[in-house]
């Protein structure tokens, strides 16, 4: 008889204490969502709020709610909401434009602040945007090279040589769902002289964080992952508060001026935080984070990690069960202090996989060239449904259903 079956896994939601959490969820019927470290679900206040800000802030209040609604503020007041989810403080943190961009904002004022060391460190298994704004960015300056670790980051220390002025990790690497030790490889970072931008797209809402407590000195991330900010949720960046003062970031729009509404014709950097915003914050996307915030702000955090743990370890302890011999893979590490919210398995017919468990109601995804990427979502999901996306794992492997699909065309969505 198996050790672990669905009435174990039932058991196990019983004595969740955040089961009803997931009630405030939009959730298709027969789907078990698996990809939660690509784009959250739904909360259900999401429309109610979106309606206030379009027909009530907009529609009503016209221009007037540039003050009355908050607009204006809204990069620092909703950073200020966002912050303990980071570990970090008031007037630490900006919400909004891209991840992309606010990489480009803590690089460029990360290189300023070592204007005598020329390269960018990073690993060469980072998330593409990362790589690509970096090329970029260096490329543009002419006189900065970006340098890549090996994918493990085993080679940091050897890495970490005297012209290295910032170095870019992921806490969590986005293929293989390995956790960093950021307080650890802050201290060698800062050992070296160096500065560190960290990358908590696939942490933040999961992962507790304590970025004062590591002194880190920037941070970036996106919100429509864990957090369920939504599809083009504002994304933030974090200044550590003893580089505020000396860090010019490089997009001197008007929202971050000293004094934006004097209209004067030189730039001059506001005050803290704020002058890492750029321009007009787009409204409307603040409605579905400051939903997800409230709800944020009712929860224990140390309880969300710890279901996020219980669920990957039970994912990993199934397909050991129930998946031996399917020529899988677990990629992710097993120890629970050392991997994110997701779990990785290599397959040579991932993506084939992937869609075969679609068919099934199990929504995973695939990231090239053999990874089957399954995030787990400790608001909406239940230890349950962790049974019943391996039972579709080992009928789509053990009946072969993947043949019938296709191999991949990596221009598409997956």
């Amino acid at each position: 008889m198996s050790s672990l079956d669905l009435s174990h896994c039932q058991e196990l939601d019983r004595q969740d204490p955040l089961a009803a959490v997931r009630d405030r969820f939009v959730l298709p019927e027969g789907v078990t969502y698996l990809v939660g470290n690509s784009l959250g679900a739904m909360s259900k206040d999401v429309p109610a709020r979106v309606q206030e800000v379009v027909a009530t802030e907009w529609g009503q209040g016209l221009v007037g709610s540039w003050n009355t609604a908050g607009w204006f503020d809204k990069p620092l007041t909703v950073g200020d909401r966002l912050a303990p989810l980071i570990g970090a403080g008031d007037g630490q943190v900006v919400v909004g434009d891209s991840t992309s961009i606010n990489l480009y904002k803590a690089v460029g004022a990360a290189l300023g602040m070592r204007p005598d060391r020329a390269v960018v460190l990073s690993e060469a298994g980072s998330f593409p945007t990362d790589l690509y704004m970096l090329q970029g960015m260096t490329a543009w300056t002419g006189r900065h090279r970006l340098k890549l670790m090996d994918a493990d980051r085993g080679n940091l220390q050897q890495m970490l040589t005297p012209d290295v002025a910032v170095v870019v990790l992921s806490h969590v690497d986005y293929r293989t769902g390995e956790l960093l030790d950021m307080q650890a490889i802050t201290e060698q970072i800062h050992a070296a002289g160096a500065l560190v931008v960290w990358d908590l797209c696939h942490s933040i809402g999961v992962v507790q964080m304590d970025l004062a407590g590591c002194d880190a000195d920037f941070a970036i991330g996106c919100t429509y992952k864990y957090v369920n900010a939504g599809p083009g949720g504002p994304a933030f960046v974090y200044v550590a508060p003893r580089l505020q003062a000396e860090a010019q970031q490089p997009l001197s729009g008007w929202h971050g001026h000293k004094a934006p509404f004097a209209f004067v014709t030189d730039y001059e950097p506001g005050e803290g935080v704020s002058r890492f915003r750029i321009s007009t914050p787009p409204i409307v996307s603040y409605a579905p984070l400051e939903v997800s915030l409230d709800m944020f702000a009712e929860l224990d955090i140390a309880q969300v990690r710890s279901k996020s743990e219980g669920l990957t370890g039970l994912f990993i302890e199934l397909v050991d069960q129930e998946c031996g011999g399917f020529d899988l893979e677990v990629v992710t590490p097993r120890d629970a202090d050392r991997r994110g919210s997701q779990v990785s398995l290599r397959h040579p017919r991932a993506y084939q996989v992937v869609r075969a468990l679609m068919e099934r109601g199990v929504h995973g995804d695939f990231r090239s060239p053999d990874v089957l990427r399954l995030g787990f979502a400790p608001l909406y999901l239940r230890f349950e449904d962790v049974w019943d996306s391996v039972v579709a794992l080992r009928a789509v492997l053990e009946g072969e259903e993947w043949r019938s699909h296709p191999e991949p065309q990596l221009t598409a969505v997956t």
